[in-house]
């Protein structure tokens, strides 16, 4: 059980792990995840299901290293076994046929928006999916986003690849262009939601926003996760992780998700001390 059977290095700090997880496999939904711990000393981390495949019992999950858990999932190898796998969490994502979709990821977000374009092009919508990175290198799954969508976009903020710019760069262009839509749903750094789901806002286009904030249990129990959405008190784990983007108090999430940058920055460095001790 929770055995790796497949790992595949996406750029350069992003990977794609496919794990036996057959319970998962068979419940999940677009939009849930699931909450790892790779070893006995690792942190528990979220981390969206990307894909899964009932028959054949796995699920696959896709994340960037950025501090030292996801370091040491990195560094897993094919047959190795994921200490702790819990899920399928969170609610899924309400899936109806909207009409004509507006898909945005930005950077690692991709990875969880795929499964929402597939269950959503599955639905009968049209679907318009914008993705963008800082490079080319850093972008993902081209490929199967371009397969599921309508019309699709890359943006890249160097210009490597696709319109040089932002995904908002396209949006607006599509908007100048007099295109309309009937629901959007964006995923991806924060700043980015932010500045995206205000234009999104303006057009008047409901919108919803999948957040990853500081996550522990996954049951509502340590309140880490608490987000604001519209004046109240939500917990991503459990209410969200998808909440109305117009609500959402962009400021205190960012400011909540540098909380630990300090610590997380000497745990790392200590891990790879520790890993430089044994070359």
């Amino acid at each position: 059980m929770n055995e790796i059977i497949k790992t595949e290095q996406l750029s350069e700090f992003v990977y794609r792990f496919r794990i036996t997880a057959p319970r998962i496999a068979k419940k999940r939904k677009a939009g849930q995840f699931i909450i790892l711990r790779p070893e006995e000393d690792s942190e528990r981390i979220p981390l969206t299901i990307a894909d899964a495949y009932p028959s054949e019992g796995w699920i696959e999950i896709i994340f960037q290293i950025v501090g030292r858990t996801t370091q040491q999932l990195s560094a897993m190898n094919e047959g190795d076994t994921i200490l702790d796998l819990a899920g399928p969490l969170g609610q899924p994502t309400h899936i109806t046929n909207f009409g004509k979709c507006l898909c945005i990821g930005g950077g690692v977000g991709i990875a969880p928006l795929y499964p929402i374009v597939s269950a959503l092009k599955d639905a009968g919508n049209s679907i318009t999916t914008i993705i963008g990175a800082r490079n080319k290198s850093l972008l993902i799954l081209e490929e199967e986003m371009n397969a599921r969508s309508d019309r699709f976009f890359i943006t890249t903020d160097d210009g490597s690849k696709g319109t040089k710019g932002f995904v908002s760069t396209v949006f607006e262009k599509l908007l100048s262009e007099g295109e309309k839509f009937d629901y959007a749903i964006v995923i991806g750094p924060v700043i980015m939601m932010k500045v995206t789901t205000q234009l999104i806002k303006n057009a008047g286009i409901p919108c919803m926003a999948s957040l990853n904030p500081i996550m522990v249990d996954g049951t509502g129990m340590c309140g880490g996760c608490r987000v604001t959405i519209n004046g109240e008190t939500k917990f991503a784990c459990v209410d969200g992780p998808e909440f109305d983007a117009a609500g959402v108090d962009w400021d205190e999430l960012i400011k909540r998700l540098t909380s630990y940058s300090v610590f997380e920055k000497d745990a790392t460095e200590k891990h790879q001390c520790r890993l430089r001790g044994m070359a």
